[in-house]
């Protein structure tokens, strides 16, 4: 294996506390919506949001991440204040119930980003880059937290109308590059990259990604593939995400073997057996 897999920046400054990535880490999500594609309507009331929580860190989570606009292709937009009434009261939530849990909220608006940090969130997750919120890098720099960064081509509404690429893995390594030379320039240091599985792309994109995940570790930043239950497993296999689960593990088993740090998924006691069988693998001489 490359050195470069092993001079990637593996901590985060969680509340002045450093996080380490040596091993790889296992996000839960959970969604605060009506309508994502897997889990919409799940977890809307307070005590299904807390039960949820309290499963993801039972199971061996070490994150939860937050959303509530669903991102899936077509989803409806909603308002910013529609969106602040399911994030807010979640995080709160979550924050009362879980002191030491590491919470990430999932948005691309800079108004949600601020007030969810200010009641508790500890990263924000992206997926536009900043492309659809102009002041997100601002938010992030003066509140200082690390920023998960995905590429997505297009919107939620358009990003599947046919997404081209010269080359996929090196349009979005090129795109990375002048993104974070701008977060650095406004002082972010803790940028996590999500090269953005099933937004604007084909399947065939998805894979060439997944194969070419090495190729990222020239950023010498840690990597989150979210790729559960996504439409780049059902369409293979020809199945509902429900029925997806086993797919999913071994796709994540890939990503792992190909460098991922972070993995984001629904279903974590899975994703943590897939960590510890991985890391066990690498680790044997």
């Amino acid at each position: 294996m490359k050195d470069t897999f092993f001079s990637k920046k593996k901590r985060l400054n969680i509340r002045g506390e450093l996080i380490s990535l040596d091993s790889p880490v296992v996000m839960g999500i959970v969604n605060v919506t009506p309508d994502s594609f897997f889990d919409g309507g799940d977890y809307v009331s307070e005590r299904a949001v807390i039960e949820r929580v309290e499963k993801i860190i039972l199971e061996g989570g070490l994150m939860v991440d937050v959303g509530g606009y669903s991102s899936r292709p077509g989803a409806k937009d909603i308002s910013v204040e529609e969106e602040l009434n399911r994030v807010i009261p979640a995080v709160k939530n979550i924050r009362a119930h879980f002191p030491d849990v590491i919470i990430s909220v999932d948005t691309f608006r800079s108004e949600v980003a601020l007030k969810a940090i200010e009641c508790g969130a500890d990263i924000i997750n992206d997926i536009s880059a900043g492309e659809l919120d102009k002041k997100m890098f601002d938010v992030i720099a003066d509140a200082n937290v690390p920023y998960i960064m995905m590429h997505m081509q297009g919107t939620p509404q358009t990003m599947q109308q046919n997404p081209l690429y010269k080359d996929v893995t090196q349009d979005i390594i090129h795109y990375f590059t002048k993104k974070l030379d701008e977060l650095y320039r406004k002082g972010v240091s803790d940028v996590i990259l999500d090269p953005g599985f099933g937004f604007g792309k084909t399947v065939e994109h998805n894979y060439e990604l997944l194969k070419n995940l090495q190729a990222f570790e020239m950023l010498e930043l840690p990597i989150l593939v979210g790729v559960s239950r996504k439409s780049m497993i059902n369409k293979v296999l020809d199945i509902s995400p429900k029925e997806a689960l086993n797919g999913t593990t071994v796709i994540n088993t890939l990503a792992l073997l190909n460098g991922a740090d972070i993995v984001r998924v629904h279903d974590v006691k899975q994703a943590v057996e897939a960590v510890k069988l991985v890391e066990f693998y690498k680790n044997t001489n």
